[in-house]
C-alpha cells in the first residue's frame, strides 16, 4: 500500500483542517495510507507580537513547506490566507477543495453587535484588514491586538479581557463554535481577505502521482475566485501589511470581484469591483485600478 505523509500544524482548527482532507482523500483513493505529521511553526510560538510586526502570513508556513522541500512530508494542508502569494520554488497548489463561509464573526461576552457596542469599546483581533474595516464604521472603537488559537481569544471576550473579538466565521464553523457568535458581518461591512474560507493543500510541482490524487477533490470554482483574489493581493505588492480585502464570487457566467485597500485607522480607503473570466487577468487589472486611484500611498 502506497503511503504519504501530510504535513500540518497542531493547533486543533489546523488539525480539523488536515483530518477533513485526509478523509476526503482516502475516500477518493481508499487504496492509499495517509500518514500525519505535525509541527509547531514560527507563527504557533511568537504569541505576544501582533503579526505585521513579526513577519506577516509566512511565518505559519515556512516550517512545512521547507518539510516538503527536503521530502519529509508529501503534501501539506493550509489555510489559503496564511499561503504568501508567491510560492517558493519547486512547489505548487494541488488542490483547493469547495470552500467554507467567507465572513467574519464578532463574538461579544455580553452579546453585543458591531451597532450596539458601547463607545470606546476593545475590540481584538491582529488583522489590520479587520481594523481597518471595523474604523470605517465605527472610528471611536479601541483596536487591540489578540493572538493565540480559537479557543483562547474565544475565552477572552467571554471572560471580558476584549468587549468583543473578531475571527473567520469558517474555522468557527468548522470547529462547532457558532453558538458564541453575536453577529455575522456581512461582506458589505467586511470583506474577506483572500482566500479566506479556502483550504490550500500544497505539494512539490515535480510530484506528479501525489498531483494526480490531489486533483480528485480540487474544486474549480474555488480555485478561479481565490486565485483572482490572490491575484489583487500580488497586484498591490504581496507581502505588504497594509488593509487589504478581497472576495471574488463567479455569477454563472463571469467572476465578480470587489477589493478593498485603506490606512489601518481606517480614515482613507479605496473600494473596487471588477468583473472577468481570467481570475489571473481580473485580480491584476483590479490591482492597477487600485493603484491608479491612489492605494500605493497605503502600501508599505
Amino acid at each position: 500500500m502506497t503511503t504519504l505523509k501530510v504535513g500540518t500544524r497542531t493547533s486543533q482548527l489546523a488539525l480539523w483542517q488536515t483530518n477533513y482532507i485526509m478523509q476526503e482523500l482516502q475516500t477518493a483513493w481508499p487504496d492509499v495510507h495517509w500518514e500525519l505529521r505535525s509541527f509547531v511553526t514560527s507563527g504557533d510560538k511568537t504569541l505576544d507580537q501582533p503579526l505585521p510586526m513579526i513577519g506577516g502570513k509566512g511565518l505559519f508556513t515556512a516550517e512545512l513547506e521547507q518539510a516538503l522541500l527536503n521530502g519529509e512530508i508529501d503534501l501539506a494542508v493550509h489555510s489559503l490566507k496564511d499561503l504568501p502569494v508567491r510560492l517558493p520554488d519547486g512547489l505548487t497548489l494541488g488542490a483547493i477543495p469547495p470552500r467554507a463561509d467567507v465572513r467574519d464573526a464578532l463574538i461579544s461576552g455580553q452579546g453585543r453587535t458591531l451597532a450596539t457596542l458601547p463607545e470606546g469599546a476593545v475590540v481584538g483581533t491582529s488583522s489590520l484588514r479587520r481594523q481597518a474595516q471595523l474604523l470605517v464604521h465605527r472610528p471611536d472603537l479601541i483596536i487591540r491586538s489578540i493572538r493565540g488559537n480559537v479557543d483562547t481569544r474565544l475565552r477572552k471576550a467571554q471572560a471580558g479581557d476584549y468587549d468583543a473579538v473578531i475571527l473567520a466565521a469558517a474555522g468557527l464553523t468548522r470547529l462547532n463554535l457558532t453558538d458564541p457568535i453575536s453577529e455575522w458581518l456581512s461582506l458589505e461591512t467586511m470583506l474577506p481577505a483572500p482566500g479566506q474560507g479556502a483550504l490550500a493543500v500544497q505539494c512539490r510541482a515535480d510530484d506528479t502521482a501525489t498531483l494526480t490524487l490531489l486533483a480528485a477533490i480540487h474544486d474549480g470554482v474555488t480555485a478561479a475566485a481565490t486565485q483572482a483574489e490572490r491575484s489583487f493581493l500580488a497586484g498591490l505588492g504581496g507581502g505588504c501589511s497594509a488593509p487589504i480585502a478581497a472576495y471574488v464570487h463567479y455569477d454563472g457566467t463571469a467572476l465578480r470581484l470587489a477589493g478593498f485597500v485603506g490606512t489601518s485607522d481606517g480614515r482613507q480607503t479605496i473600494r473596487i469591483q471588477g468583473t472577468g473570466e481570467d481570475p489571473f487577468s481580473l485580480g491584476y487589472q483590479c490591482a492597477q485600478q487600485a493603484l491608479a486611484e491612489g492605494a500605493e500611498a497605503f502600501l508599505v
